[in-house]
């Protein structure tokens, strides 16, 4: 479903993906199926999003973000993607950000772009994240900073990489 008051000029949109109002999707980005994109999200050409993404309002997804599948973004994130931005200056090439499959991304964060946010990792809400978060890696604070693990459920555990809830789950 394409909201009537969206403006999305890609023809590169999965099946069963919501875009809703007041989103703008320029013509050479890839959205994959099964998707939420709420209101008052901004994407530009060079984008790809993966399948079963979510986006909440007030994110802008700007040239070379790599968005994997499953990922959860958070109301109003903001990404960068050039280090030294001046206006009507361009990069010869911008940044390139990857938040791989499964990754968490709290409300209000920012990610200097350059980064990889890996698998199942979870970034807190309002944090600044100016560097690779290895999977499954909980950071958060400004600069955000390595707070413990979490499990692919998405609750907090130990090294051992899997909460207690689901190791129950695989015993019954």
């Amino acid at each position: 479903m394409i909201h009537p008051l969206a403006d999305v000029q890609t023809e590169s949109v999965g099946k069963n993906t919501d875009i809703w109002q007041f989103c703008v999707v320029l013509p050479k980005a890839r959205i994959g199926e099964n998707c939420n994109i709420n209101a008052h999200v901004f994407i530009e050409n060079d984008v790809i999003v993966g399948n079963n993404v979510t986006v909440k309002s007030g994110v802008q997804l700007w040239d070379g973000l790599r968005i994997e599948d499953n990922v959860f973004i958070g109301p109003n994130v903001t990404f960068t993607n050039d280090f030294l931005p001046r206006s009507k200056h361009y990069p010869k090439s911008f940044l390139k950000t990857t938040l791989e499959r499964g990754a968490s991304i709290g409300a209000n964060a920012t990610l200097i772009g350059g980064i990889v946010i890996g698998e199942y990792a979870m970034v807190g809400a309002g944090s600044v994240v100016t560097k690779d978060i290895p999977a499954q890696e909980l950071w958060h604070g400004n600069p955000a900073v390595f707070h413990g693990y979490v499990c692919r459920c998405g609750k907090k555990c130990d090294e051992s990489l899997v909460c207690e809830d689901c190791q129950k789950e695989a015993a019954s």
